[in-house]
């Protein structure tokens, strides 16, 4: 048989180009996801001193007091910042997407900043607010009034509160918004009252959405570093824990700190599978026949509903105004003086440039990663529906449940040796961004893509153009806006990014958020606030493009 017969079937056998895109998919999860997590897995497991196979660092942990109340510290800050979340974020969907209430999209566009904002940016506001010295606490107390302490249970729970609710709101206002009106009718026409209304029948219509919201909001709250970090004082929970038993134990095997992580692991899964149980136990959907309407309130009542809509994103946004005013007080070192200057930025720029200039490079850096690999894998998730695809999918979706303090210890662990040595390099950092935001670019693009037709790729091979050709010249430019929206949203929270980073940097790979959290240990606070007022100008401008530019600006928030 000659050789012109044989290189049809040679091309036949040849992988074609989504096929190497599943299997560097695997690739990327096993390297730069399982293999850190198993080493955490296996380290909890090993004796520290003779570093063979023991059971010691569980014991330990279920035996000893400390490591038990900092789990129940979790739990408990998770569930109270949860439902009260949950108090805030329900009534203000409610309100704005029932009723008439003005400037309704300022409110959403504020909550969303406050929501994007880094988490211990409010709780360092929260600090020059109500702390030992705070302006806030000071007034109170001028007139007869004792807040309690702000550093411990209460401050975490107020600051995440604050800052996770629109999480419920954005969520529950969507569902709001095309459930049956006919349903809420006939409960008024039966004489209920709208409050049993709402909680007999609009509330249980909408429970998928607000329990979604609440899961978001629980595995932000347990996982959360930043806060309890700089406002917990003496108050542990995992998350903290888990820091300071790895930087105590760097020298050894860290098997207190992996076992710590895996117990914060294990935490999160078992809320995501009773949140899909509750989730499946009743059936709420409706015909969607009949839409809501937005009525017009007065009088009494509507100076309430406009007084608890923006007394809500007032207390939310607060922190953030807080900072950018501190930023422009004049400073002596860390003491601030009458007046307003532009020392603290000044100090920034001069003093610490490189770290600002790491932020921006190690964010951009890694979203090119994200937005590449990202729409890549998004396609063959919406679009090549086979085994490897159906294995692959939730395995890129596991980075939503690993804590960033989980996922830190986990990359210093596994790349601090041969094969592959990237400790103390920007390498570590941006691959840790990388990993840990690849789920959101992947989401958007396989969302952008259940809006377009496949019969418009099809016919572009119809015609004779290879599958690559297809979907670089048809496919991706419809992707654009769903690919750019998702990049932004990756680069502001890679900007943002502290839980992991604080794990991994060295002097010369300091990142803002870690400036910030050191220069609030050491009370700089006019530089911190000038640091911070950057962060939260990126993240504003990056939501206004995406919101005025895209329209998907709600679907990535969700899944921030």
């Amino acid at each position: 048989m000659s050789a012109a017969e044989h290189a049809p079937r040679s091309r036949g056998r040849r992988p074609d180009m989504w096929s190497l895109v599943i299997l560097a998919g695997f690739a990327i999860v096993v390297v730069f996801l399982i293999y850190p997590l198993f080493d955490i897995f296996r380290y909890s497991f090993l004796d520290k001193v003779t570093a063979t196979f023991s059971m010691s660092n569980w014991k330990a942990f279920f035996s000893k007091a400390y490591y038990l109340r900092a789990f129940w510290h979790s739990i408990l800050i998770a569930i109270l910042t949860t439902f009260f979340s949950m108090v805030l974020g329900i009534p203000l969907a409610f309100f704005t997407t029932r009723y008439r209430i003005r400037g309704t999209n300022l409110l959403n566009t504020l909550s969303v900043l406050a929501l994007l904002s880094p988490t211990f940016i409010g709780a360092y506001s929260w600090i020059t607010m109500l702390g030992r010295n705070g302006f806030l606490r000071l007034l109170f107390q001028s007139v007869g009034i004792n807040l309690p302490p702000i550093y411990g249970a209460f401050g975490i729970v107020l600051a995440d509160s604050l800052q996770y609710y629109p999480f419920i709101s954005l969520m529950t206002a969507g569902a709001l918004m095309t459930i049956d009106r006919s349903l809420e009718e006939a409960s008024e026409n039966l004489g209920a009252r709208s409050v049993k209304t709402f909680f007999s029948v609009t509330l249980p219509m909408v429970m998928p959405s607000v329990t979604g919201g609440a899961l978001i909001v629980f595995m932000m709250s347990l996982s959360n570093f930043g806060t309890p970090m700089i406002i917990g004082g003496n108050y542990l929970v995992l998350p903290t824990l888990a820091y300071n038993l790895y930087t105590s134990e760097i020298s050894q095997t860290p098997g207190m700190a992996s076992t710590v992580s895996i117990i914060l692991m294990l935490c999160a899964s078992v809320v995501i599978v009773l949140q899909q149980w509750v989730s499946s136990r009743r059936k709420y959907a409706s015909m969607l026949v009949n839409r809501p309407i937005v009525k017009r309130l007065k009088g009494v009542k509507s100076f309430l509903a406009h007084l608890l809509c923006y007394g809500i994103v007032f207390c939310s946004t607060l922190p953030l105004a807080v900072i950018v005013y501190y930023s422009f007080r004049k400073t002596s070192g860390p003491v601030f003086q009458p007046g307003f200057s532009l020392d603290s930025y000044r100090q920034i720029f001069f003093d610490v440039p490189k770290t600002v200039t790491n932020s921006f490079l190690y964010s951009l850096v890694a979203v090119l990663l994200i937005a590449s690999v990202g729409t890549l894998l998004g396609f063959v998730i919406a679009r090549k529906r086979n085994a490897a695809v159906s294995v692959l999918d939730p395995l890129l979706m596991i980075p939503y449940m690993v804590p960033g303090t989980v996922l830190g210890i986990g990359f210093i662990v596994a790349f601090n040796r041969p094969p592959i040595m990237l400790s103390g390099t920007a390498t570590i950092i941006i691959l840790t961004y990388f990993i840990r935001r690849l789920p959101y670019s992947v989401r958007s693009a396989a969302s952008i893509l259940k809006q377009i037709d496949p019969a418009l790729e099809e016919a572009g091979i119809n015609l004779g153009s290879p599958p690559g050709r297809t979907f670089r010249t048809v496919t991706l430019p419809l992707m654009q806006g769903g690919i750019i929206s998702g990049a932004i949203m990756s680069w502001v929270t890679s900007m943002n990014e502290l839980s992991a980073s604080i794990l991994l940097y060295v002097g010369k790979t300091m990142t803002m958020p870690i400036k910030i959290y050191l220069s609030v240990a050491d009370g700089y606070f006019g530089t911190a606030s000038a640091m911070s007022t950057i962060l939260l100008v990126v993240t504003g401008v990056s939501m206004f493009i995406v919101t005025k530019y895209f329209n998907r600006g709600s679907e990535t928030f969700i899944s921030a």
